[in-house]
């Protein structure tokens, strides 16, 4: 039987890391955020409260990937240590809400500026969207080395687009445009319900980074490789985005950006005029391009390890015989996502019920190295959580912080995502009945 190729290196995962964070949402989330939370210190308290998050996370799945270095990453944490209902659930919601969600909302971003340099009416763009799914999910079954050289040169292309705004920001813009005296001035009153709400956006537009555990069956050295791949990733991204948002502060005011729609070429085109739309218009479809790339290429080895569980399509369980991949679960996200495009709902709806559901998991996974160390005390660690317990306390806690207050700031798309989750129950037991039925007729 085909098996998964150890072949994907440091370079690879950090690109992986890197790029599944960066999408459209720095280009997109500012103008949301500072909306939110109308103080250039909350704008800035927001986004190093994200990236102290996430690294926390980074440091925490760290642990549990070096441990358990499967195909599937957090599926497989959540399965061993809670048993396979959870996992399957994280599974379920990831392929019905938050991975097809996230890619349908890419793929339109992607079309959406496309749109800037080739006019598509509404009809062209949705095939432009579904085109850009199908032809980067058969650039994925064609290899997993494929596909990370795909990755890693759109991740560098989007470093430079990134690179190029802050150095515009920075060297052409003014320090005095925002004013950046220790005021909470602009703030809105409610600040935990408000920083809860800049959250939303920040959390989009950190999320990405444990698409790099996903593929983990496929790494080489992944005990070493895995935890310095997360860690190099999320401390570049926060690092990007904490200089992404000055040099924004630096063109525009919080309330300039509150106001725009396109907070990112309207803050270039303050100091490069007109030209300023068209470079950041490139630059998104860059990087919505490059990780729609990255998300066909991970999230199907979720599925993979559903299937090989016995809990999801059968087939879903199969490795091409040549390209050793996991063709049909990539194909069939796809297929999904696509489906999803043509029955869109708004961006800050979406990535409010697809962080939200996200979210969940993520404190369920962090809290799994928890578990793990109690169920599996004498199992070999090659790394180790430094701060433990502290450092994934903190994950979880601000990660469950996160949860409820997005059940009260916006109870329609949390509930929603709670609805998904629902109808994955009955949907497990059914498959772990089957594959049972199917044991026993063997």
């Amino acid at each position: 039987m085909a098996g998964f190729r150890r072949s994907l290196t440091l370079f690879d995962m950090t690109m992986i890391a890197i790029g599944g964070s960066i999408g459209s949402g720095i280009f997109l989330t500012p103008a949301t955020i500072a909306r939110d939370v109308g103080s250039p210190w909350l704008i800035v308290a927001v986004w190093v409260l994200g990236g102290l998050i996430t690294l926390a996370g980074a440091l925490t799945f760290s642990e549990a990937a070096a441990l358990l270095p499967e195909a599937g990453g957090e599926y497989v944490y959540l399965t061993r240590a809670y048993g396979g209902l959870v996992g399957f659930l994280f599974g379920w919601a990831y392929f019905v809400v938050v991975n097809a969600g996230g890619l349908g909302a890419l793929s339109v971003a992607f079309a959406t500026y496309l749109g800037f340099f080739i006019p598509l009416g509404p009809a062209a763009s949705k095939a432009v969207a579904i085109v850009s799914l199908l032809v980067l999910s058969g650039l994925n079954v064609v290899g997993v080395k494929a596909g990370a050289m795909f990755s890693n040169v759109f991740t560098v292309l989007k470093l430079l687009g990134l690179a190029g705004l802050v150095g515009v920001g920075l060297a052409l813009g003014s320090s005095g445009t925002t004013d950046f005296s220790l005021t909470l001035a602009g703030a809105p009153s409610g600040a935990s319900s408000a920083l809860a709400l800049g959250m939303v956006g920040v959390l989009w537009s950190y999320g990405g980074w444990q698409h790099a555990t996903y593929a983990s069956a496929e790494v080489r050295n992944p005990q070493r490789t895995l935890p310095l791949a997360m860690i190099l990733g999320t401390a570049a991204v926060t690092a990007i985005y904490l200089l992404a948002n000055l040099a924004y502060m630096f063109m525009l005011t919080p309330a300039q950006m509150a106001a725009s729609p396109r907070v990112a070429a309207d803050a270039v085109r303050t100091v490069l005029g007109p030209v300023g739309g068209s470079l950041i218009s490139l630059a998104i479809v860059i990087s919505t391009f490059g990780v729609i790339g990255i998300y066909t290429l991970t999230a199907p080895r979720i599925y993979y390890a559903m299937a090989a569980d016995g809990v999801f399509f059968r087939r879903v369980a199969g490795i091409h015989p040549r390209f050793g991949t996991p063709a049909f679960s990539i194909m069939l996200q796809s297929v999904w996502a696509a489906v999803l495009v043509l029955f869109w709902g708004t961006f800050e709806n979406l990535i409010s019920y697809v962080v939200f559901t996200d979210w969940i998991f993520f404190a369920l996974a962090g809290a799994s190295v928890i578990v793990l160390r109690r169920k599996m005390p004498d199992a070999a660690r090659p790394y180790r959580v430094p701060g433990y317990p502290w450092v994934p306390l903190f994950f979880v806690g601000t990660s469950a912080w996160f949860v409820a207050m997005t059940l009260i700031s916006k109870p329609a798309q949390a509930w929603a995502g709670l609805g998904f989750l629902g109808l994955g129950v009955p949907a497990y037991y059914y498959w772990k009945r089957t594959s049972t039925e199917e044991r026993h007729e063997r």
